[in-house]
């Protein structure tokens, strides 16, 4: 059967490597993704690829009817859009900046889900894919609503896959490390300022406890998608699957 895929912020990061290499994989891809320009630059590599804040439940209701009618219905869903929210200690965290962060990481996945299930279910069939975090089982010090959110799509995954698999829809969570690129980057920066070290020790700092000391490449999280979505992975449900290099604490 062939994949298609409907993924939330599919034109930067983790997203957009996931979604290019399900095309690459001949499947159809239907992305959506807050960055008008990044959109704009990506929008001619996939079957549609829509501007959309994941908070807004009408927005997300509309890129998701026009998904499933371009892609001729959907196998596999992934709520990846996230944002990394503040970089300070919990009391220091400004309330519009903790509901900003629960509202993309958490609310976020459930405006995807609630459109998309029922097409799924339709079926009988399909992969339910959402972005944890190695911060989803460990403690993140300084950074309080990511780690509360993405804990929070651990006890979604672990309902739906109860929900959903008597309908033959599987359910996951993948839990990435520290993953290479512009947003790591500027969490770095930022934690390098409130902790009164340099980039480069933040740096070095952020795999000192990770047992195989090093980065992920957004690639090796799109191989692990790939292989949940497909059917050798249809029996595969409720995990959360670490990309992580083994984190053995986030301190």
């Amino acid at each position: 059967m062939k994949q298609r895929l409907v993924i939330s912020a599919g034109a930067n990061g983790i997203g957009l490597a996931i979604a290019r290499h399900f095309a690459a994989n001949g499947a159809s891809v239907a992305i959506c993704d807050v960055d008008e320009d990044a959109v704009a630059a990506v929008a001619t590599d996939f079957d549609l690829a829509s501007i959309c804040d994941v908070t807004d439940a009408g927005a997300m209701d509309s890129f998701v009817r026009a998904a499933v009618s371009r892609l001729g219905g959907v196998t596999a869903v992934i709520a990846n859009a996230g944002t990394a929210g503040p970089t300070a200690n919990l009391e220091d965290v400004d309330p519009d900046d903790w509901s900003r962060t629960i509202a993309v990481n958490l609310t976020g996945q459930y405006t995807l889900l609630k459109c998309t299930i029922p097409h799924l279910k339709a079926q009988s069939a399909g992969a339910v894919i959402l972005m944890s975090s190695a911060a989803g089982r460990l403690g993140l010090p300084m950074r309080s609503p990511y780690a509360a959110a993405k804990w929070g799509v651990i006890g979604l995954k672990e309902t739906l896959a109860m929900e959903l698999g008597p309908h033959g829809i599987s359910v996951n969570a993948i839990l990435p490390g520290s993953v290479t690129g512009p947003r790591m980057d500027a969490v770095l920066t930022a934690k390098a300022k409130a902790m009164g070290i340099s980039l480069e020790e933040a740096r070095a700092a952020e795999t000192a406890n990770t047992s195989m000391q090093s980065m992920i490449d957004p690639q090796e999280i799109a191989e692990l998608a790939w292989f949940l979505a497909s059917p050798a992975a249809r029996l595969v449900s409720g995990q959360s699957v670490g990309v992580c290099g083994n984190f053995e604490t986030l301190r």
